[in-house]
């Protein structure tokens, strides 16, 4: 039983993000990976993404005013989510919070801005927002 609104790919999440008004994504990484790694470029779209950690760096204990913080930046329970992580799971587990917390649109973008780890224990290479060729900015 799916406890969201599902799974999208992200290039369905840049589809949705440029079709839908409303639509807000969320990379919900750490901020030493918003620094060192990237975040997604979104201003082809005029938007920027939303960022607010679901877990803190260094221990990676659970950000226990993830959903404040986020309704701090104007996310309201009528916004179709998008939430993005490293590579899937950190953003479902977000989704399936939001969507108890009456968010209707939570979506998890599988893969994440990096992917899973590939043959060679890389990531970014296969799957993932920065594979699919989705304009990403870095420092």
């Amino acid at each position: 039983m799916t406890t969201y609104a599902g799974d999208i790919t992200p290039l369905e999440a840049w589809e949705k993000l440029r079709s839908t008004p409303n639509a807000k994504l969320v990379d919900v990484r750490t901020q030493a990976e918003w620094v060192y790694v990237g975040v997604p470029d979104l201003a082809l779209l005029d938007k920027q993404p939303i960022l607010v950690q679901w877990q803190t760096f260094p221990a990676m204990a659970r950000n226990e005013a993830f959903a404040e913080q986020l309704r701090g930046q104007g996310v309201t329970e009528g916004d179709v989510v998008l939430l993005l992580c490293r590579s899937g799971v950190r953003s479902r587990a977000a989704a399936e919070l939001l969507t108890g917390l009456g968010f209707a649109a939570a979506y998890n973008v599988s893969d994440g801005f990096e992917g899973p780890l590939d043959g060679d224990r890389h990531r970014g290479t296969a799957n993932g927002w920065k594979a699919s060729g989705l304009p990403w900015v870095q420092g």
